[in-house]
């Protein structure tokens, strides 16, 4: 009986992280530029994110900054001996950020896993269209949302500047996008 347990509860973990492998990797949508990629998708009434871009470095996105990074929802993330990491953060000036958690706020960003291989960075993460954070603001999917695309090479560290960045227009509802100012 005790073998006959451990079977089906071992094959019902192998179809859980068969499922969550399959849901990590389906994305409605992907904008691309230069050396990085944003892939996300709507679900319910969270925003599922991918993030790549070529480096051994970090990856990084901001939404909704009233000017430069100021005021915009940070989350950066980086693959360091095969475990990722994430950190949520708020545009705390127009040429800095700091932790939410920092400020006052909560870390309100759900890691869902994590790549580095031939020199490509990917993340994966969920977070709220409606969050609760106060340094957060409310992603509205069927209207304009700017959003800040970078990376930072070399170091698996949220320390390093970033080496490359690019501002776009997106709108997370309808997968329209283009260069913004």
């Amino acid at each position: 009986m005790k073998n006959v347990i451990k079977v089906i509860v071992g094959v019902g973990l192998l179809l859980c992280g068969m499922v969550t492998g399959l849901q990590a990797g389906q994305y409605d949508y992907e904008v691309k530029d230069k050396n990085i990629s944003f892939a996300w998708k709507v679900d319910g009434d969270k925003l599922a994110i991918k993030l790549s871009a070529k480096t051994e470095g970090w990856v990084g996105i901001g939404f909704n900054p009233s000017k430069d990074m100021k005021d915009a929802n940070f989350i950066l993330g980086y693959v360091k001996d095969g475990e990722a990491k994430i950190s949520d953060e708020f545009g705390d000036s127009e040429s800095s950020h700091s932790l939410d958690e920092k400020l006052g706020g909560t870390t309100d960003v759900t890691l869902v896993g994590g790549t580095e291989a031939g020199g490509m960075t990917t993340v994966e993460f969920t977070m709220p269209l409606k969050p609760t954070d106060k340094h957060d603001s409310v992603m509205n999917v069927n209207g304009d949302t700017i959003v800040l695309l970078a990376y930072g090479a070399g170091r698996d560290s949220f320390k390093t500047k970033h080496t490359y960045r690019t501002t776009l227009k997106v709108n997370l509802g309808t997968g329209a996008s283009q260069k913004a100012n």
